[in-house]
C-alpha cells in the first residue's frame, strides 16, 4: 500500500523486531495504527449504518493486534501435512470468520516438499493475506480499508455487449462474389435512385464538404525511415509551415510522431515557432498522435500502446498538445483494439479505411459508416445503461483507398480530374488526365466535383462529406502545394460564392470538423461490436485478393520485436524502481549512470515503437527496409539487457552500492541474424580464482573439482508469484541447485545439449548434402533443468555447486537408434574416446512400437514412424486413465498461387489438385530422440535442416503437469529450396467446435434443409493479447478468408473440452475444418503479389517458435438462452501461462572472478511488492519512466503506472488437482496493500491511458492510495505515480 501523504513513516517497535528474529518464515507481523483508521470510520458512517459492522471489525481489529503486539510473540503457524508451516493467519482470529479464504504458500516451502505437496492444498490456507501475499504489513489496516467494494466478485461471467451490429453475423451473409466485381464500384442504380430521391428530400439538411489535405507518410516502406525523412518527410513539413503561412485558409493533417519529432530536432526556431502557432490555430491538426500509424493484426497491446504514449508524451512536452482524432488510413483491416486505447486516451473519434469491400458496399447501403465501436465485451451497468468505456465513435471512409483518385466519390475517373499534381518528369494517370482549373472551365468542374462530392455524403443520414485530398508522401514539392492549393481554392470559393444555388457548404477543414458536424446533425449513431479482419480489396485486379499473409510474413522479425518488447518492459520496471531508491537513498553516483544511461531507454521505446508500423512488424517492406528495422531492434535488445544489469546490480546490494558490472546475461546475442546464444555460467572454487575442471580438459563430461560453485539471479519482472521451469547451461553434469534460501532443490534434472538444436555446433555434424550427420551430445555443455518459485517482481539469487554424490539420479536417459552406434564413443567425438571417461548420458536404442510419454496428469502417444503426436490421454482425480482425445499434429504446407500470395496476400495455388503438399516428404534424413528424466520428458523429431520439433511434459506436481510445452525450430534453407510453401502446423483433434447456430449463418444463398447443412468450425483467436474474438468459418471464401491474426493465443472448444494454444508471437491462425487447429509458422514466396512492395519474400531465417498446448474441462450444463451470450475468455491458467510465455523470466550470471567479498555484499532475495502480489487477473503492463518536461532526454521523478485486469474464465481449468490456487489465489479486494520497493509515494493521479490528461476518478483526480484503484475485468487504466525525493 502507498503511504498517504500526511502519514508518518513507521518503525517497528522493539516487539515487532524480536517477531521478526523469532519467526523468520513470516517477514512482518502485522502492527497496527490508529490515524488511517479513524479516518475510515468517518468514512463509512459517511456511507451509511450499513458498514456499522465493518467499523465493529475495525475495532476488534485494533484490539486483538495492540494485544499480539504487548505480547510481542508471533503467531502460530498452521503446518501443513509436510511439516512446512503455511501461511500463518495473520491480523487476527476474526479472519476465521470474515468469509474470505485467500492467501499464498509459505514462501518458505523448500523445492523438495513443494513439489510431494502439490502446494499445500486449499483447506490449509485460511490466511487472510492479500492475493499471493507472504509478508506481514507494517502498516496493516482492517478489511475494509483494503477491500475495495468496486472490484466486484472474484469469478464473474464475462458477457456479451448488446450493439446493432455483430461483424461476425453480418459478415457471413454478405454476397462476397458481386455482380459488381468487375466494374470494381458498387454504385449501382439502387445507390443512384437513392441519391436522386434525396436531393428532392426538403427535410434533409444541406450538403457540407470538408475537404482535409493529407500526406501519408511510411517510416519505412521500399526505402528505410531514414531516407524517407531526408527525401519527403522533412520537406513536407518545411513547405507546410512556409506556404501555411502564405494560404491563410489552408489545413493539413499530420499523424506520424516518428518523423515530425527528427524534423523538429532539427528545424529552426522561426519554423518551430511557425508549427506551435499553426497546430494552436487548429490549422493543422495532429491525428492520433502515436509513434507511427499501428499495424492492427500483428502488433501485441504492450508496444501498440508504448508507441501511443510515446508519441503524446512528446507532443504534450514539445508542443503542449493531445491529440483528440484517431486516423488509421493504410493498416491492412482493422481490429477492436486501437479504438478500445484511443478511448482511454480521451479521443472524439476515429477514421479507419482499409476493410473488406463487402464491408464498404453494406456500410454504404445501409447508412451506417458512422458508429459507435464497443468493446465485444459489456462493463458494467450504470444507471441502467452499459457502460461506455472504450467506445469510441468511427468513421468509415466509404471507397477503397485514400489517394484522390478513391476517395473524392464513387467514380475514380472522375475523381482522376482532380488531383492537380503536376510535376515536369513525371508521368502519371492523374498528371495526363486532370486539367488546371481556369475561368472557362470553373463552372463545368465545380459542377463535376460537387455531384462526386454528394454522392459521397448521400452515403449518412447526416449529409457531410469528408474528402481526404492527399496520397503517400504528397505535398513534397513545393510545386504541388500551389497547385493542389490554388485550384481547389477556385473551385471552392466559385461554389461558396453560389451557395444558393448549389445549396452547399464546402471549406478545408479537419477530421475534427468532421466529428464536430456530424455531431451536431445526430443525436444517435448505431453500435458496432467486432473488428474487420480480414481484408480484401477488389480494386486491383476486379477480383478478390485476401491480405492475410502477412500476419505470418517474416516470423523472424516478429520475433525480434516480442524480444525487444520482453527485455524493454523488464527494463522499464526495473529503471523506475532502481532510479528512485537510487534518488531517496541519495546514491549521488548511481543516478548520474542512470540519467547518462536513460537515453538509450527513450531510443529503446523509439525503435520498438518504429517497428510496429505498418510495413515493419507486417513484414512487408524490402528486405534491405527490414535488415535496418532488425539493426534498430538488436541494438536496443542489447542496451536494454545491459540496463536491466546495472539497475539489478544496485538493487541487489546491501546498503551503499561498491560493486558494479558484476551481472552478465545468460544469453550472448552477437549476430542479428542468428538466435541468441545461451552461454555456459563459469564454475569457481571458493579458494581460487581460477575456474576448475579436473579430469580430461573437455572430455566426457569432464567433472568439476569439489567446492566450486557459481551464482545466478532470476529476475521476474511478473507482478504475481510464479512457478518456472528454468534451463541453466554449465560446463559440467555433477552438479546441484540451491534456492534463495540455500536450500538444495530435490529435483533437478540433467540434459545433454545436442549439436542439432545447438546452431553454433551445427557446423561440426552437418554434411554438405544437408543430411544431419551424426547426431552426438556436447561434451562442452550440459543443460540443468530446475522448477523455480519465484516471488512477484523479484530478484532470486540462486546457486549452482558440485555434487559429487547424488548427480547420477539427475542425469535424463536418452533413447535414439542414431546415437547407440559404437559404445561411448558415439557419444563423445572418436578422437576423445581414448582419455575420456564412461560417457555420462546413457544412450539406449529406441524401444519398437509407438513412444509413451506420461505423467500424473496425462498420458501422451507419439506414431513411432513420423514421431508426431497422436493422443491426449488425460487421468481422472484417482488417476485413473479417461477417454483418449485425439490430437494429431501434423506438419504440412500450401502452395502458393504464383502473384497472388506475396508479403501481403496468402491465395493457394488454384492450378494443382492438392491444396497441401507434404513437405516432409523432401527430407529422407528423420531422426527421433527421446529425452527421459525426473522433471521432464519430451520426444524430439528432427527432419534434416528444415524442421527440429520437440513435444515435452512436466513432472513437478504443480500446475504447469497439465500443459504441454511445443518447440519448433524452422529452417527453411537458401532458395530455390522451399519456395511456393507456406509452411504450418495443425492440430487435428477430436472435439466438435460447431457453431450453435447454423440457420442465421447460412451464407448459401438456397434454402438448405437441416441434413445438408453445413457444418461451420468456430474457433476464438486473441486479438494484440488483449481480448478474444470468435471466428466461424464462412465457406462462400477460400481459407485465405478464414486465416485470422493472432498475437498470443486461440482456442477451440465443444461443450466438454477446451483446446488451447498460446504462442509467443504474431502468427495466421484457421480452423477450416471441425476439430482442427491451425497456426502458420513461415512463407516463402518468390513472386510479389503487387500490393506495391515490388519484391518476393525469400530471406526466412531460422527461427524457434514456441507454444504451450493445453486441454481443459468446460463446465456442464447449457447457458440460459434469455442472457446476453457470454464473451469467451481464456482460463486463470491459460491466461498466467500466455503471460509467462511472453514475459519469461531473465536470468543473470554472477561474475564474482573479480570481487571475492561481492557474494556477502549480496541480498538473496529483494521483493519488489515487499506487501504481496497483484491479483490473480491485474497484469502489470508498464511501470513507465516519464521524461523530464524541461531537459527531455532525463527521467523525472514520475512513472506512468498501465495496469490491465485481463478477464479470465472461473469456470474453466485442468482440474482441480492442478488449480493456480496456491500460486495465486483469487480474492475480490482489489489491489490492497501494494508497496513499490521500499519507495514513497508523493501523490497518485489518474489519468488518461496515455497519461497525458487526467481523469477523474469517482470524485477527484487524486487517489490516496493504490488500494483504492478500481478495475473493471478486461479494462485497462493508467495512473501518474510521483515518488517522493527522500526517504
Amino acid at each position: 500500500m502507498v503511504q498517504k501523504e500526511k502519514y508518518v513513516e513507521h518503525s517497528p517497535s522493539k516487539g515487532e523486531e524480536a517477531q521478526q528474529q523469532v519467526n523468520p518464515v513470516e517477514s512482518q507481523p502485522v502492527t497496527c495504527k490508529r490515524s488511517p483508521l479513524t479516518r475510515m470510520s468517518f468514512k463509512l458512517f459517511r456511507r451509511g449504518s450499513a458498514r456499522c459492522i465493518g467499523l465493529l471489525s475495525a475495532f476488534v481489529t485494533i484490539l486483538l493486534c495492540l494485544y499480539y503486539i504487548s505480547i510481542g510473540q508471533p503467531n502460530p503457524a498452521p503446518v501443513s501435512e509436510t511439516g512446512a508451516p503455511s501461511a500463518a493467519l495473520r491480523g487476527s482470529p476474526l479472519n476465521a470468520f470474515t468469509g474470505f479464504s485467500v492467501g499464498g504458500g509459505s514462501s518458505a516451502m523448500s523445492h523438495q516438499q513443494k513439489s510431494h505437496a502439490a502446494i499445500v492444498s486449499n483447506q490449509k490456507r485460511s490466511s487472510e493475506t492479500k492475493a499471493g501475499q507472504t509478508t506481514g504489513s507494517p502498516e496493516s489496516q482492517s478489511v475494509e480499508e483494503y477491500s475495495n467494494s468496486d472490484w466486484g466478485d472474484k469469478c464473474y461471467e464475462l458477457l456479451q455487449s448488446s450493439t446493432n451490429i455483430t461483424a461476425s453475423e453480418e459478415h457471413s451473409k454478405f454476397d462476397f462474389q458481386p455482380e459488381w466485381m468487375r466494374s470494381k464500384e458498387y454504385w449501382d442504380r439502387g445507390f443512384e435512385e437513392r441519391f436522386e430521391a434525396q436531393k428532392k428530400d426538403k427535410q434533409r439538411p444541406p450538403l457540407k464538404i470538408i475537404v482535409v489535405p493529407h500526406s501519408h507518410n511510411d517510416p519505412g516502406w521500399l526505402k528505410t525511415f531514414t531516407n524517407y525523412f531526408q527525401s519527403d518527410s522533412r520537406q513536407i513539413l518545411n513547405l507546410l509551415v512556409t506556404k501555411m503561412q502564405e494560404y491563410t485558409d489552408m489545413t493539413f493533417i499530420w499523424s506520424e510522431i516518428s518523423f515530425l519529432q527528427l524534423w523538429w530536432d532539427q528545424a529552426h526556431p522561426t519554423k518551430q515557432r511557425a508549427l506551435r502557432r499553426l497546430i494552436d490555430s487548429g490549422r493543422i491538426e495532429i491525428t492520433t498522435g502515436g509513434w507511427v500509424m499501428t499495424d492492427e493484426a500483428n502488433v501485441h497491446i504492450y508496444p501498440m500502446l508504448d508507441q501511443l504514449i510515446e508519441g503524446h508524451q512528446w507532443l504534450k512536452n514539445n508542443l503542449n498538445v493531445t491529440p483528440k482524432v484517431g486516423w488509421s488510413i493504410d493498416p491492412f483491416g482493422h481490429g477492436s483494439t486501437v479504438p478500445y486505447l484511443l478511448s482511454g486516451a480521451n479521443f472524439e473519434g476515429a477514421i479507419i479505411q482499409r476493410i473488406h469491400y463487402a464491408w464498404k458496399q453494406w456500410f454504404a447501403r445501409q447508412q451506417s459508416g458512422d458508429f459507435i465501436w464497443k468493446p465485444y465485451w459489456r462493463g458494467r451497468t450504470v444507471a441502467g445503461k452499459d457502460s461506455d468505456t472504450g467506445s469510441l465513435l468511427t468513421h468509415n471512409m466509404p471507397f477503397d483507398i485514400y489517394s484522390i483518385k478513391s476517395s473524392c466519390g464513387p467514380h475514380p475517373f472522375i475523381c482522376l480530374n482532380f488531383d492537380f499534381r503536376k510535376i515536369p518528369g513525371e508521368y502519371t494517370e492523374y498528371s495526363v488526365k486532370a486539367q488546371f482549373i481556369t475561368d472557362d472551365n470553373l463552372e463545368a468542374k465545380a459542377q463535376l466535383l460537387l455531384e462526386q462530392y454528394a454522392r459521397t455524403a448521400s452515403l449518412f443520414p447526416h449529409n457531410v462529406a469528408l474528402i481526404p485530398v492527399g496520397d503517400d508522401f504528397r505535398y513534397n514539392k513545393d510545386r504541388e502545394v500551389d497547385q493542389q492549393y490554388q485550384n481547389y481554392k477556385k473551385l471552392i470559393d466559385h461554389i461558396m460564392a453560389n451557395r444558393r444555388l448549389y445549396n452547399a457548404d464546402i471549406r478545408f477543414g479537419t477530421p475534427s470538423d468532421y466529428f464536430e458536424a456530424i455531431k451536431e446533425r445526430m443525436k444517435a449513431f448505431p453500435t458496432f461490436k467486432g473488428d474487420f479482419f480480414v481484408y480484401s480489396d477488389i480494386f486491383s485486379e476486379g477480383r478478390p485478393a485476401y491480405w492475410s499473409g502477412y500476419f505470418t510474413t517474416r516470423p523472424f522479425y516478429k520475433l525480434l520485436s516480442s524480444e525487444l518488447e520482453h527485455q524493454l518492459r523488464s527494463a522499464e520496471i526495473i529503471f523506475t524502481l532502481a532510479y528512485n531508491t537510487a534518488r531517496q537513498a541519495k546514491r549521488e553516483n548511481a543516478i548520474k549512470i542512470y540519467e547518462k544511461n536513460y537515453e538509450l531507454i527513450i531510443n529503446a521505446r523509439r525503435n520498438l515503437g518504429l517497428f510496429q508500423h505498418h510495413d515493419a512488424i507486417t513484414g512487408t517492406s524490402k528486405a534491405a527496409v527490414m535488415r535496418d528495422y532488425a539493426m534498430r531492434l538488436f541494438e536496443s535488445t542489447q542496451n536494454m539487457v545491459k540496463m536491466q544489469e546495472s539497475c539489478l546490480e544496485l538493487l541487489l546490494q546491501k546498503g551503499q552500492p561498491r560493486h558494479h558490472g558484476f551481472l552478465l546475461s545468460e544469453f550472448e546475442r552477437d549476430n542479428v541474424n542468428k538466435l541468441p546464444r545461451k552461454m555456459p555460467i563459469q564454475m569457481v572454487s571458493g579458494d581460487d580464482s581460477m575456474p576448475t575442471v579436473s579430469g580430461g580438459e573437455g572430455g566426457a563430461g569432464g567433472t568439476a573439482s569439489v567446492g566450486a560453485a557459481a551464482s545466478f539471479v532470476l529476475y521476474n519482472s511478473l507482478a504475481q508469484k510464479r512457478l518456472e521451469v528454468v534451463t541453466l547451461r554449465v560446463q559440467h553434469p555433477n552438479v546441484k541447485v540451491l534456492n534463495d534460501k540455500g536450500v538444495e532443490l530435490s529435483h533437478i534434472q540433467i540434459n545433454p545439449v545436442w549439436n542439432i538444436t545447438d546452431t553454433y555446433e551445427q557446423g561440426l555434424g552437418t554434411s554438405v548434402s544437408g543430411s544431419v550427420g551424426r547426431i552426438r551430445t556436447s561434451t562442452r555443455q550440459f543443460e540443468v533443468m530446475f522448477v523455480a518459485e519465484l516471488e512477484p517482481l523479484s530478484l532470486s539469487t540462486y546457486r549452482v555447486q558440485v555434487d559429487e554424490v547424488n548427480f547420477k539420479r539427475n542425469i535424463a536417459t536418452i533413447y535414439c537408434d542414431d546415437c547407440t552406434g559404437a559404445g561411448p564413443a558415439a557419444v563423445s567425438p572418436p578422437e576423445e574416446a581414448e582419455a575420456s571417461p564412461a560417457p555420462v548420458f546413457e544412450a539406449r536404442g529406441k524401444p519398437a512400437g509407438d513412444i509413451q510419454l506420461e505423467n500424473p496428469h496425462m498420458r501422451l502417444l507419439f506414431d513411432e514412424k513420423s514421431g508426431f503426436l497422436k493422443t491426449i490421454t488425460r487421468k481422472n482425480q484417482k488417476k485413473e486413465l479417461l477417454k483418449p482425445l485425439q490430437c494429431n499434429i501434423k506438419f504440412a504446407a500450401y502452395r502458393s498461387a504464383q502473384f497472388h500470395s506475396g508479403a501481403y496476400l496468402f491465395k493457394t495455388d488454384p492450378e494443382q489438385s492438392e491444396a497441401e503438399k507434404e513437405v516432409l516428404e523432401g527430407y529422407t534424413d528423420m531422426r527421433i530422440i527421446i529425452t527421459s528424466g525426473p522433471i521432464a520428458s519430451d520426444v524430439t523429431v528432427i527432419y534434416g535442416p528444415f524442421l527440429a520439433h520437440t513435444v515435452r511434459i512436466f513432472n513437478t506436481r504443480t500446475h504447469l503437469d497439465a500443459a504441454i510445452y511445443v518447440e519448433n525450430d524452422i529452417d527453411f534453407e537458401p532458395p530455390p529450396k522451399n519456395r511456393e510453401t507456406e509452411l504450418f502446423m495443425r492440430l487435428v483433434t477430436n472435439i466438435d467446435n460447431i457453431a450453435q447456430v447454423p440457420l442465421q449463418r447460412d451464407p448459401l444463398k438456397e434454402p438448405a434443409d437441416a441434413a445438408t447443412m453445413p457444418e461451420l468450425p468456430v474457433f476464438y483467436s486473441d486479438q494484440n493479447g488483449f481480448q478474444y474474438h470468435e471466428r466461424i468459418k464462412v465457406p462462400a471464401i477460400g481459407i485465405e478468408g478464414n486465416y485470422f491474426p493472432i498475437t498470443s493465443g486461440a482456442f477451440i472448444q465443444d461443450t466438454r473440452l477446451r483446446l488451447t494454444l498460446l504462442t509467443t508471437h504474431a502468427q495466421g491462425a484457421a480452423s477450416y475444418e471441425p476439430g482442427q487447429l491451425e497456426v502458420m509458422l513461415d512463407r516463402r514466396t518468390l513472386y510479389d503479389d503487387y500490393r506495391g512492395m515490388g519484391e518476393g519474400v525469400v530471406d526466412s531465417r531460422l527461427t524457434r517458435h514456441k507454444f504451450w498446448l493445453l486441454v481443459e474441462d468446460l463446465p456442464g450444463g447449457q447457458h440460459d438462452q434469455l442472457q446476453p451470450p457470454s464473451y469467451k475468455v481464456l482460463s486463470q491458467q491459460a491466461q498466467q501461462m500466455a503471460n509467462g510465455l511472453r514475459y519469461p523470466p531473465n536470468l543473470y550470471f554472477v561474475s564474482s572472478l573479480e570481487q571475492p567479498e561481492l557474494s556477502a555484499a549480496l541480498l538473496p532475495l529483494v521483493r519488489l511488492l515487499p506487501k504481496g502480489a497483484l491479483p490473480c487477473d491485474v497484469h502489470l503492463t508498464n511501470l513507465r519512466t516519464l521524461s523530464d518536461p524541461e531537459l527531455q532526454l532525463f527521467p523525472s521523478a514520475s512513472a506512468l503506472l498501465v495496469l490491465h485486469r485481463q478477464g479470465f474464465d472461473c469456470s474453466v481449468s485442468a482440474g482441480r488437482d492442478l488449480s493456480m490456487e496456491a500460486l495465486c489465489p483469487l480474492s475480490s479486494k482489489g489491489l490492497g496493500n501494494v508497496q513499490l520497493g521500499r519507495l514513497r509515494l508523493h501523490t497518485i493521479e489518474a489519468t488518461s491511458l496515455t497519461g497525458t490528461e487526467q481523469k477523474p476518478s469517482k470524485d477527484s483526480f487524486h487517489i490516496r492510495s493504490l488500494a483504492e484503484i478500481s478495475l473493471e475485468p478486461m479494462q485497462m487504466r493508467t495512473y501518474n505515480l510521483t515518488f517522493r525525493a527522500e526517504v
